[in-house]
C-alpha cells in the first residue's frame, strides 16, 4: 500500500525488517527527518500500520527469497530512485555449541543476515549510485566484532555480514555512496524471543538486571549518521548499554 503523500516530495529510503523493533523505529525516525520510508518485511498487516503512521510505503519482502527481493526492488523503482538503504532484516536462532550445532538454524541465520543483505544491497545499489548521494546503513551487531560460547552460528553470520558491508566501503570508493555499519549490543526487542523460539521467560532473562538499549536508541543513531553532510562518512558505530562491556559481560543489579 502507498500513502497519499507523494514520495517525490521526499527522498526515498528503504528499511528492511521494518515490521517491528529497530526497523519500525528507524522508519519513524527517518520519516521525522524528512525521508519517505519504503518498508519491507513479511508481516504485511504490521507493516501497513507503520507505513500509515509515518506516511511511507509498505511492500512485501522476504530477504531469503531472491524472487521476492527482485520484485521488491522493481516496485521501489516505481516510486522513484532510492537514496538510502537500511539493511536491518536478520536475527538469531538458538544457542547451541558447535558440537550440537543445528544446521537449519545456521542456514536461516546465514540466509537472513548475510545473503539477505547481499540480495537487497545488490538489487538497489545501481539506484543508490544513480541518486548522486546514496547511503547504505547496515545494522550488524557486536556479535560481528567478537565471539561467545553458544553463539557460533550468529556470530559467524554477523562477522560475514560486516565483512560484506566493509568490503563495499572500498569497492564503492569514488562513487557517491556512503556506508555506515551500526553494531548494537543488547537491545530489548523481539530479538531474544525469536532466538529462543518464543520462550518469553528465557528471553526476559537476557535483559534482567540491566537497562538495555531500545529500538529508538538505535533508530536515533541511524537518523544521525544519515543526516550528516554528504562528504562525511561515519564508518562504524558500536552502540552498547552502559551495563554491557562485551557480548556476554554485564553489570546486573
Amino acid at each position: 500500500m502507498t500513502s497519499p503523500t507523494d514520495p517525490a516530495d521526499r527522498p526515498l529510503v528503504v528499511v528492511t525488517g521494518a515490521s517491528s523493533g529497530i526497523g519500525a523505529a528507524t522508519a519513524r525516525a527517518l520519516a521525522a527527518d524528512g525521508w519517505h520510508p519504503v518498508l519491507g518485511a513479511r508481516r504485511q498487516d504490521r507493516l501497513a500500520e507503520i507505513a500509515d503512521e509515518v506516511g511511507g510505503t509498505a511492500l512485501p519482502l522476504d530477504v531469503t527469497d531472491a524472487g521476492s527481493v527482485e520484485e521488491f526492488a522493481r516496485r521501489v523503482r516505481e516510486l522513484g530512485t532510492a537514496r538510502g538503504l537500511v539493511n536491518n532484516a536478520g536475527g538469531a536462532k538458538g544457542t547451541e555449541k558447535v558440537l550440537e550445532a543445528d544446521e537449519e538454524h545456521w542456514r536461516w541465520m546465514w540466509e537472513s543476515n548475510v545473503l539477505g543483505t547481499l540480495r537487497v544491497t545488490k538489487a538497489l545499489l545501481p539506484d543508490l549510485i544513480a541518486s548522486g548521494d546514496g547511503h547504505i546503513v547496515t545494522i550488524t551487531s557486536i556479535a560481528g566484532l567478537e565471539v561467545y560460547d553458544g553463539g557460533s552460528g550468529y556470530t559467524s553470520a554477523k562477522h560475514a555480514e560486516g565483512a560484506l558491508h566493509r568490503t563495499l566501503r572500498g569497492e564503492l570508493l569514488g562513487e557517491p555512496v556512503r556506508l555506515t555499519e551500526i553494531a548494537p549490543g543488547a537491545v530489548e526487542t523481539e530479538f531474544a524471543l525469536v532466538r529462543f523460539d518464543g520462550d518469553q521467560e528465557r528471553a526476559d532473562k537476557v535483559y534482567a538486571g540491566i537497562t538495555p538499549l531500545t529500538a529508538d536508541d538505535v533508530a536515533a543513531t541511524v537518523a544521525f549518521v544519515m543526516s550528516r553532510p554528504p562528504h562525511v562518512n561515519i564508518d562504524t558505530v558500536v552502540l552498547k548499554p552502559r551495563d554491557q562491556a562485551t557480548g556476554m559481560r554485564f553489570h546486573r543489579t
